[in-house]
């Protein structure tokens, strides 16, 4: 009973501040205070200090701010514009054609941004209007920036992935390299459902206008050469044991100001943007993780974690049917929650009962950014419907009913890597 009761002060409590726009970290600490003072006998104030420095004084958290300084350079490029020319004459022939350019142009700046709005908003600023002029139908090519804009999420370096591994303790490396495999998937199944929708809809589909060799098509690829190298001194170096993810954090943040540089978008005000963007980012990061580990040892002198992992494993439920109701938990978050409230949030409460449930913790880790990935297109705090809203300005429920169908692809990816581990697991077991 007293456990319930602790549960509803403390939902209530968290819905409360939330709804009246306070910061997700002061809610958290607000909510530790509250837990230990109402409900636990130990000093709030000495186990805040104590959590903060314990929490933000960690080594791995260094790759954190590298990861997203470089995301803020590239973003002030003309990373996206090229990526548009180099991979446009490819897709061509493909039922759907440019549309495609979304999906694969989000995966390739995902995999050097680690921020799905990032991902979203520089690539929608240039394939929007561009889709839009040469006639393509707004439904499929704004539903699929919005579904491929949250790769930014999935794609090592993610920042959220970050996040995950510091507050499960776990190996960044190892979540990175997991992340992989299911990107190139989810990337799949929205180029698959475009395809779909393109040949169910033949006349929502310009024709081909542009016809190019196959000689330029090959000297337009040369636009894509600086990200591809970029992405193999990241992802190869973590994955080759050369660099641990801070090392290979450095080498993206020298690559992306030599890309810069090349592109003639360096200048002192663009520097001071892109450090400015990530100190502000970080921050707000560093503070939510802070606010989180407090919450996490508040509840901890309090039982909660611990009685809710023996009520979870109380209930007998399979690995199946604990994914299945988590799923719905975590759909339901979302409405309400960005995605890294809810990691911070959800982690190190529920870990616990996921590994009683034998749910190996990396592939946990990419399950739950799957779901996160959901709430990045899900109403009211939909992150990537807000972003692509600041570039349409459509209205947010119409921007709802185009990114559905890729809120579908994103269950199904879910359901895929659930019935086939592997897919997470083959890469990290293979290091």
């Amino acid at each position: 009973m007293a456990d319930l009761s602790q549960a509803i002060v403390l939902f209530v409590a968290l819905i409360a501040l939330l709804s009246l726009g306070v910061w997700v970290a002061l809610v958290l600490v607000a909510c530790g205070v509250l837990s230990i003072v109402l409900f636990a006998d130990a000093p709030a104030g000495i186990i805040f200090a104590t959590k903060a420095w314990d929490s933000s004084a960690s080594w791995a958290l260094t790759a954190l701010p590298l990861f997203i300084w470089m995301g803020e350079i590239l973003y002030r490029t003309r990373l996206a514009e090229d990526m548009f020319s180099g991979l446009g004459p490819w897709v061509q022939r493909l039922p759907g054609r440019l549309v495609h350019v979304n999906t694969l142009g989000c995966g390739i700046f995902a995999a050097v941004s680690g921020s799905s709005a990032a991902t979203a908003a520089t690539i929608g600023r240039i394939s929007l209007p561009e889709l839009k002029a040469r006639g393509y139908d707004d439904s499929i090519s704004i539903g699929s920036l919005a579904g491929a804009g949250t790769l930014g999420l999935l794609i090592p370096p993610s920042i959220v992935m970050i996040v995950y591994a510091v507050a499960a303790q776990v190996s960044i490396i190892r979540l990175f390299v997991a992340g992989v495999l299911p990107g190139v998937l989810l990337m799949c199944l929205f180029s698959g459902y475009i395809a779909l929708w393109s040949i169910r809809h033949p006349d929502r589909v310009p024709p081909a206008t542009e016809q190019i060799s196959l000689g330029e098509k090959i000297r337009r690829l040369r636009l894509l050469a600086p990200v591809v190298l970029l992405i193999l001194a990241v992802i190869g170096s973590i994955y080759g044991g050369i660099a641990t993810a801070t090392e290979a954090a450095v080498l993206g943040v020298i690559g992306s100001l030599i890309i810069a540089a090349f592109g003639r978008s360096l200048s002192w005000a663009t520097f001071t943007a892109s450090l400015l963007g990530a100190a502000r980012t970080s921050c707000m990061i560093s503070f939510i993780l802070i606010g989180a580990a407090y919450l996490t040892s508040a509840m901890s002198f309090t039982g909660l974690p611990a009685n809710l992992a023996a009520w979870i494993g109380s209930l007998g439920l399979s690995q199946y049917a604990l994914i299945a109701v988590l799923t719905v938990f975590f759909i339901i978050l979302g409405a309400f929650l960005d995605g890294i409230s809810i990691v911070v949030l959800t982690t190190s409460v529920l870990l616990p009962a996921v590994l009683a449930a034998g749910i190996d913790p990396i592939w946990f880790g990419i399950y739950l950014i799957l779901t996160v990935e959901m709430a990045q297109i899900t109403p009211p705090i939909g992150f990537n419907l807000f972003v692509i809203q600041g570039i349409t300005g459509r209205n947010l429920f119409e921007l709802m009913r185009m990114a559905f169908p890729f809120f579908l692809v994103l269950v199904l990816a879910t359901v895929l890597v659930t019935v086939f581990p592997q897919i997470v697991m083959l890469l990290p077991n293979a290091m």
